[in-house]
């Protein structure tokens, strides 16, 4: 009882925040400081007796998987038969006799190497919304996973026991969630800066006192990403000068990535951009990796408003901006200096742009699968208000 009571207490101060739902299926997300990792509590098991199980949130990952020793109650779970149109229906499903698998991907660190686990069914709970009410149960709904050993979960926080798959794929919680209850396929998650935040599935609105206004633009699926086209990057109004080949392929999404990762061209031109902007930016040692340029707050006598960068997307025949407010770019590493907080990817990085959650943090990102189409809010902090509780 004490992760539902964690929930309900969470959701009495999620009521007070000008975002607000008409009706919703809700998730707290909360933010690991030591290792900045979102992760985000699903209940498995009979009503009789349910296992919080904390999982990192993931927009790769095609089916959820988990350290099933973990739930309390082992007997509650079905085994998924190799047979069956659910494990064919699986990317990258395997077969042990008549038992289905799933080759785990790895969504941390360098090493690619990957396990195989049972691919299994269990009731979930989850919990809903209305206008802001008290928090309901909803009714728990069958859940497809897979089972992982401890040692998979290297590089994770200690709380985090598994991956929420969220992938564009058939089988992530978010589309198991919302065929369950026959909802909109789409979902939205605000990345908190600190504490908790939220990620709901279904229809939102923004209500409240205030409205935050939403950016739309085409969502791009490629090879199970989400990827969003980038015309442009502008630094306090001009555009930065850049091979238009660099900009192709479009931005990834991503919420294990802690700092946009920039293809090395992308990332000089707009520490350049920032050079001519911020009076005493200059590249620093190693020692503030994976961080390059950095100023001293009281030599400069600036602080952390300094300037806005914006990204240019396709949006209604026009060109739309994504505003990062000055908190998204920059990083507080000592007490009086401040870094770009934009990492050198190298010259030939898989993806040129991977936009990582401190850019992602306090703005609302809806990704409706309905339209292929991404929604962002303004900066939360310019309506005095953000995604943390």
């Amino acid at each position: 009882m004490g992760g539902v009571t964690h929930l309900i207490v969470f959701l009495s101060m999620f009521s007070a925040i000008t975002l607000m739902s008409e009706a919703q299926y809700l998730l707290a997300v909360t933010k690991d400081e030591p290792s900045r990792q979102y992760y985000t509590t699903v209940y498995i098991g009979s009503a009789a007796m349910t296992s919080p199980v904390n999982l990192l949130i993931d927009l790769g990952t095609n089916l959820t998987w988990l350290n099933c020793r973990k739930i309390k109650s082992l007997s509650t779970l079905g085994l998924v038969t190799c047979k069956s149109s659910t494990c064919k229906s699986i990317p990258g499903n395997g077969c042990d006799r008549n038992t289905c698998l799933y080759r785990q991907p790895r969504p941390l660190g360098k090493n690619t190497v990957v396990t195989t686990g049972r691919v299994v069914q269990d009731n979930a709970t989850i919990f809903t919304t209305e206008g802001g009410q008290p928090v309901h149960i909803a009714p728990s709904r069958r859940f497809t996973f897979s089972c992982a050993v401890d040692k998979y979960l290297q590089g994770m926080a200690p709380p985090i026991a598994g991956v929420l798959a969220l992938s564009p794929g058939e089988f992530p919680f978010w589309r198991q969630m919302t065929s369950a209850f026959n909802v909109i396929p789409k979902f939205s998650l605000c990345l908190p800066s600190s504490r908790y935040g939220y990620f709901f599935m279904g229809t939102p609105s923004l209500g409240g006192k205030k409205t935050v206004p939403m950016t739309s633009t085409t969502l791009k699926i490629d090879s199970g990403k989400y990827l969003i086209s980038v015309r442009s990057i502008y630094v306090d109004g001009v555009p930065l000068t850049l091979d238009p080949s660099l900009l192709e392929g479009g931005a990834q999404l991503s919420t294990v990535v802690p700092f946009t990762v920039l293809q090395t061209d992308i990332y000089n031109a707009l520490a350049q951009g920032r050079l001519r902007i911020e009076i005493g930016m200059f590249e620093f040692p190693v020692s503030t990796a994976p961080f390059h340029y950095c100023f001293e707050q009281g030599a400069s006598g600036r602080n952390m408003d300094v300037s806005v960068m914006e990204i240019g997307l396709p949006g209604n025949g026009k060109e739309v901006k994504w505003r990062f407010h000055c908190k998204n770019t920059v990083e507080r590493v000592l007490e009086t200096l401040i870094c770009l907080a934009f990492v050198d990817g190298g010259k030939k990085p898989n993806e040129s742009m991977v936009i990582g959650t401190h850019q992602l943090q306090d703005y609302l990102v809806e990704f409706d699968l309905s339209t292929t189409q991404m929604a962002l809010c303004d900066p939360l902090i310019l309506h005095n208000t953000n995604c943390s509780t």
